[in-house]
């Protein structure tokens, strides 16, 4: 087990820090650094959960390669090697957790694909009948498989929850021919992936996807099809109807949501159990997607 990294911090270089990684700025480049740190409900909790940048890096860098017939993608290298001196001069801490990348104009909109009934889209199902306003047929169970995956936009939050919005409305923010774009490449990427990781014995219920546009042509950015993106289920175990075992943060929010707090910061600090348990459903879900034993 590598020493857990809650921050990193490289010398003259400036960095922005999201929940889970910290970004430094190259210019026509990016250092992404996937953290150990874990964000349940739009907040950080105080403790890591160790090896999770590692083993967020390490499968978003295993779907990149999987998926480069289907679409470009901004990574450049994983090797510290090769991304300057002063993430040479960090090494130890950054390697497996860190890549050096393109950088793109981002589009302001999260392409979620939900091939299930599930969170929120489930929530929405039952008062109406829709999922994020596209009407479903009647009867539909708690995690029962969508007769089509679906596109599901939402718009990208500085702060609090991204809120999920039309097609239509995407092709206001960023324009019709982007828009339908990221639609059809996100469902492709899934059915692609979803059709995969069945093989692997895991069922993608659902994902998000950053897109970004570069010299004209469009790619996959940011972390790809990760426990921390993306809702997986031991297929072994599925049975709708009820709330799904999963090998993604759900186990986390599930333990959160036996406790006393409003879901605003600060996030309670989690016990050694939880912090073991959470770290061996991201082992178990790289292990299984990619095939190779994680050390």
């Amino acid at each position: 087990m590598a020493a857990v990294v809650l921050e990193s911090h490289l010398e003259g270089l400036k960095v922005r820090r999201g929940k889970v990684r910290d970004v430094y700025d190259l210019g026509d480049r990016l250092l992404i650094v996937a953290t150990d740190r874990i964000s349940a409900y739009d907040v950080v909790m105080p403790t890591a959960i160790p090896d999770k940048g590692r083993l967020l890096t390490g499968l978003s860098l295993w779907w990149f390669d999987f998926l480069k017939g289907l679409t470009p993608n901004h990574l450049i290298t994983a090797d510290i090697r090769q991304m300057g001196p002063a993430a040479k001069a960090e090494a130890a801490m950054l390697a497996g957790r860190t890549m050096l990348c393109r950088k793109a104009r981002v589009f302001p909109v999260e392409c979620v694909v939900r091939g299930y009934l599930a969170g929120s889209g489930w929530r929405e199902y039952k008062t109406s009948g829709t999922v994020c306003g596209i009407r479903l047929p009647p009867g539909l169970r708690q995690c029962d498989r969508l007769p089509e995956p679906l596109f599901t936009p939402a718009t990208k939050a500085e702060a609090g929850h991204d809120e999920n919005i039309s097609l239509e409305r995407a092709r206001e923010i960023i324009g019709a021919e982007a828009a339908t774009t990221l639609r059809d490449r996100s469902l492709a990427v899934y059915r692609k992936a979803a059709e995969y990781a069945a093989g692997s014995g895991i069922v993608i219920a659902d994902t998000k996807f950053e897109w970004g546009e570069v010299g004209g042509g469009i790619i996959l950015v940011d972390e790809v099809l990760t426990p921390d993106s993306s809702r997986f289920w031991p297929a072994d175990m599925y049975e709708p109807g009820h709330d799904q075992p999963s090998f993604d943060k759900q186990f986390l929010r599930n333990w959160l949501d036996t406790l006393d707090w409003d879901r605003t910061p600060p996030g309670p600090r989690l016990p050694d159990d939880i912090v073991v348990k959470t770290r061996a459903k991201y082992v178990e879900a790289y292990e299984r997607l990619t095939g190779r034993k994680f050390s």
